[in-house]
């Protein structure tokens, strides 16, 4: 009996010092299984999308390269909406407001098309006209720079030219 009784100590020794083993075990396995969530999360990072939906113009990168923070990757352009830059001269500033509907023509197969835009903004000062403008007399004028946002039906381009009509 004391031989039964030494060998059921013996055995409830062991389970104690198991069941110690046993909750140093788990705090390893929880510490093993936070810095498994952060190698995934630092995987993750990794991933590179573009914010915007659009058409992809340049490639600055290709995959598997290393890129630095900050550092551009691609280009990319919405063609949702397109931006005509456009010169007015001192005289045309009163003829319109910031936010006004104006109309755009663009070259088209049978002639000038028309297409509705927005005016969101006007340069405030003067430059020197750039030097696209094809006449002297033009050259040497000072213009404001415009822009006019245009909403894209697909049949504007990037770099395609423009009228703006007030």
């Amino acid at each position: 009996m004391e031989d039964l009784e030494g060998q059921v100590a013996l055995v409830d020794a062991q389970l104690a010092a198991v069941e110690s083993q046993k909750s140093s075990v788990h705090a390893e396995q929880k510490t093993l299984e936070l810095q498994l969530a952060q190698v995934e999360d630092q995987i993750a990072r990794t991933r590179i999308a573009s914010p915007i939906d659009g058409i992809l113009l340049n490639r600055y990168k290709e995959a598997g390269e290393l890129a630095a923070a900050g550092q551009p990757l691609f280009k990319v352009a919405d063609l949702d909406t397109l931006i005509l830059r456009a010169y007015v001269s001192g005289n045309q500033l009163g003829d319109f407001t910031l936010g006004q509907e104006v109309t755009v023509r663009v070259d088209a197969m049978e002639g000038l098309t028309s297409l509705a835009g927005r005016l969101i903004w006007v340069s405030s000062s003067a430059e020197f006209t750039p030097k696209v403008i094809q006449t002297r007399d033009e050259r040497v004028s000072l213009v404001y720079a415009i822009k006019v946002e245009v909403p894209n039906d697909g049949r504007l381009k990037i770099g395609m030219p423009g009228e703006v009509m007030f």
